[in-house]
């Protein structure tokens, strides 16, 4: 992993995700950016929400995933540049969104199964546990993001034809 010493942020983060992105605007102190979709991208469950597949334009689609950054590095517009985002964030992010809901709506399903029996109260509860979780999942989105833990940072300049490994 190349880290740049310009950047401090990605310097302190042990173990960053990194991705290619390109440049698309430069507006005074921010640069925006696209990421850039590798071979193995369009194949998941998720790719209609990523932008690979789905309804809309190329464009529209595209405008979904723009992100933006401080340009620090003095990017310009359609240079390509690789950059991070740390791993535990990652990983806390992704157990937020798809474990929390989850995981509370079976324990209100376990709960009200054993103090009840009845699977229609146990079905009202899940559901209501599933809805719990969801706030949980806002909240814990909110908290994740505005610590600024989801901020991609910049890493390095990309390679001609450099490109992410899928491992």
């Amino acid at each position: 992993m190349n880290i740049s010493a310009a950047n401090p942020v990605a310097a302190e983060a042990s173990h960053l995700v990194e991705g290619i992105a390109r440049v698309v605007e430069v507006d005074g102190t921010l640069a925006w950016l696209v990421p850039e979709q590798t071979g193995g991208c369009g194949s998941c469950a998720s790719s209609g929400a990523c932008g690979a597949k789905g309804i809309g334009t190329i464009e529209s689609r595209l405008e979904m995933r723009r992100f933006s950054m401080i340009n620090r590095s003095g990017m310009v517009v359609g240079e390509r540049v690789v950059v991070g985002i740390a791993q535990n964030a990652l990983v806390k992010a992704s157990l937020t969104v798809y474990v929390l809901p989850l995981a509370i709506a079976f324990a209100a399903g376990l709960s009200a199964q054993a103090l009840y029996g009845s699977d229609f109260v146990t079905m009202i509860s899940m559901a209501a546990g599933l809805v719990l979780g969801f706030v949980g999942t806002w909240l814990g989105s909110r908290h994740i993001s505005a610590r600024g833990a989801m901020t991609p940072v910049f890493v390095r300049r990309a390679g001609p034809a450099e490109t992410c490994r899928i491992d």
